[in-house]
């Protein structure tokens, strides 16, 4: 005898996986004078957490004996790191320097590669300026100006190739530039072409499994904000989130 289907019923809902914590902090701006200056909030962050994102400036002159004082903070921290430079860590003119004490000290630097980690993608750059919406700057007129949209091109262009070698169902973008005006909101109208550029949020908004997207730079900016597409924007300058939950460092759930 055959069994009688039943059209309303959908049977179990497939399982949905666990959240994954992760802690996100952007503008650590270490210098040589720093002594173990952030090894307690690794260690808690270690805690709390079970991923660690950092979100660029993460020295404050790029110097290698800045990123070394780091590197030996980091060994306080006993989850995956992940991470992006920002723009104080290009100011000595030497990145890849800076990238490479971070990465012997088990940072994995987004830039070029992206990663996964219990379930969930990372990808990121630095990013760049530019400015949001109908501010956006474009490339017209002199070559100066065409070189420097192109750099912001190139960043955005980065972060969506990045994006597209990732196939989990949960990512997370690392960015230090913001990606939309809402989180730079705070700072001085002035400065916001300076602070970020949308066409960092539309590459990210052409991907569906992009579930948040976190960066620093805007130190007076505004924690919470979105992309068009709704994907949640979180701006992580430790003054930032200082300010709002009393520590340095955000810890959310993907």
């Amino acid at each position: 005898m055959n069994a009688i289907s039943d059209p309303d019923h959908t049977g179990p809902e497939p399982e949905r996986p666990d959240p994954v914590r992760v802690a996100a902090i952007g503008d650590l701006h270490v210098t040589e004078q720093d002594n173990r200056r952030y090894r307690d909030m690794f260690e808690e962050i270690s805690r709390n957490a079970d991923i660690l994102a950092l979100c660029g400036d993460l020295t404050n002159f790029g110097k290698t004996s800045e990123a070394e004082r780091l590197a030996e903070d980091l060994s306080g921290c006993s989850v995956p790191i992940v991470g992006v430079l920002g723009n104080h860590d290009y100011e000595c003119g030497q990145p890849e320097e800076v990238a490479r004490i971070l990465q012997q000290a088990g940072v994995r630097i987004l830039d070029e590669q992206a990663v996964e980690i219990e379930g969930i993608g990372f990808a990121g750059v630095k990013g760049f300026v530019g400015g949001f919406g109908r501010g956006e700057l474009g490339a017209f007129g002199e070559t100066a100006i065409k070189t420097f949209v192109d750099e912001s091109i190139n960043e955005a262009r980065k972060l969506e190739n990045s994006l597209r070698s990732l196939r989990t169902e949960r990512t997370v973008a690392v960015l230090h530039y913001a990606p939309v005006a809402a989180t730079v909101e705070g700072e001085p109208l002035e400065i916001f072409p300076f602070l970020g550029s949308s066409r960092l949020a539309d590459a990210i908004d052409r991907f569906e499994n992009v579930k948040m997207v976190v960066h620093g730079h805007a130190h007076r900016g505004t924690y919470a904000g979105e992309t068009l597409r709704g994907i949640p924007v979180y701006n992580c300058a430790q003054w930032v989130v200082s300010e709002k939950f009393g520590r340095p460092y955000a810890l959310l759930e993907v």
